[in-house]
């Protein structure tokens, strides 16, 4: 068995973000696109058989209980296993932006933990566990792009071109629950059907948290006013509060507010660990 693991954990955008209607426990039934981007967080794993954890920060600090650790210890508790690990975290991947980092250092450290301890555990196995640490972690253990429905936890996997984007995080970050709890965000946009998005996906749909997002971070506007100036048609993703749009041709971004952070990114067309759970 393996004593140490170094591994990728990507980013997504959602193309687009449909709000259709609300459960009786308050989660909110969503339409969207999933798409995996090159914009990685890497986590290093090295074995303890102490059954110990614990974690180290690589880049800016973490929370004390953060996802990564949460999953390690979810996994352990699923599985009774002995081990433990240190975990190692390169965060690269901007917080609060709405490009799911968090759920995506999750879903790695459930695909390599359940290497590095020999628990041959199966993906399903780790979808449930996943599901109960995040909407969007099981999103990256299925490792395809996706149309995504329910709360986020139907993936039905499909071809997304693959496709440059420049990406553009303000400085602030948003709180996916302030969103979604306004009471004026839009919640009733109607069901689309996949075909739509297949026969157009350049521009299609909308994302609707983005005018609420933009009341309560004006960073997201002057993300997307900046984009504008170089002729880019920019989108909010997730909850925010960063902002993409697709890339036909080089741009400057030398001018770019020094608040901003800003890459060009390309697309996956699965994730890294993709076949780490059978």
């Amino acid at each position: 068995m393996k004593s140490l693991f170094d591994v990728c954990a990507p980013a997504k955008l959602n193309l687009f973000l449909h709000i259709v209607g609300r459960r009786p426990d308050g989660y909110h039934l969503l339409e969207s696109v999933f798409a995996l981007i090159d914009w990685c967080d890497t986590l290093h794993f090295e074995l303890r058989n102490d059954g110990q954890l614990s974690r180290e920060d690589l880049g800016s600090a973490l929370p004390d209980q953060d996802l990564v650790l949460r999953a390690a210890s979810a996994l352990q508790q699923f599985s009774g296993t002995r081990h433990g690990a240190h975990i190692a975290i390169n965060k690269r991947i901007p917080a609060e932006a709405g490009m799911g980092g968090g759920s995506s250092d999750a879903a790695s450290t459930l695909l390599a933990l359940n290497r590095l301890w020999g628990l041959k555990l199966d993906l399903a196995s780790l979808l449930g566990i996943g599901l109960k640490l995040g909407a969007d972690v099981p999103f990256f253990l299925a490792g395809k792009n996706a149309f995504v429905t329910g709360i986020g936890e139907k993936l039905m996997p499909i071809s997304v071109p693959l496709t440059r984007y420049l990406v553009v995080k303000p400085a602030e970050g948003l709180e996916t629950r302030r969103i979604f709890s306004h009471p004026l965000l839009k919640r009733d946009t109607q069901p689309t059907i996949i075909a739509g998005f297949a026969t157009s996906a350049d521009g299609f749909g909308r994302n609707d948290l983005q005018e609420i997002a933009m009341q309560q971070c004006p960073g997201i506007g002057s993300a997307l006013n900046w984009l504008d100036r170089k002729g880019l048609s920019g989108q909010m993703t997730g909850s925010g509060s960063a902002v993409f749009a697709r890339l036909p041709h080089d741009v400057e971004t030398h001018d770019a507010p020094r608040s901003f952070q800003v890459k060009v990114c390309s697309s996956l067309s699965e994730h890294p660990l993709i076949g780490w759970a059978d």
